[in-house]
């Protein structure tokens, strides 16, 4: 089961973030999602801090660019597949990380890509 990372998720349900863990979850990824509030997206418990994880697949972005900044070195860490930037996150100086740092990047969103099996 590939590990996906939510960062910037919500337990708002009306947030796209929130709708990406659980579709992320229907399709059969093992999904992290690492916010700021307390509580759980359909049976996940939210992460309120960076943890440890090995073999990530994809981080998908639901932070501002200015919000990013603190998880740079966190994200490069966990050395994922890709990043997904999603509409609104774009951050071309994340983007120069991520290259650097031979991981691929999709400016992309991935409510779509689950939709039309492209993710």
């Amino acid at each position: 089961m590939k590990k996906v990372i939510v960062l910037g998720a919500s337990t708002n349900p009306d947030r796209a973030s929130y709708i990406a863990v659980q579709r992320l979850k229907a399709a059969g990824y093992e999904v992290f999602p690492i916010g700021t509030s307390k509580g759980e997206i359909h049976g996940i418990e939210m992460i309120n801090e960076p943890l440890s994880l090995e073999h990530v697949d994809t981080i998908t972005l639901y932070l501002n660019p200015e919000r990013q900044k603190e998880y740079y070195n966190y994200l490069l860490s966990l050395k994922p597949r890709r990043i997904i930037f999603n509409p609104g996150t774009e951050n071309p100086e994340f983007v120069q990380l991520a290259n650097q740092n031979n991981i691929e990047v999709e400016v992309a969103c991935t409510l779509v890509l689950l939709a039309t099996n492209s993710y």
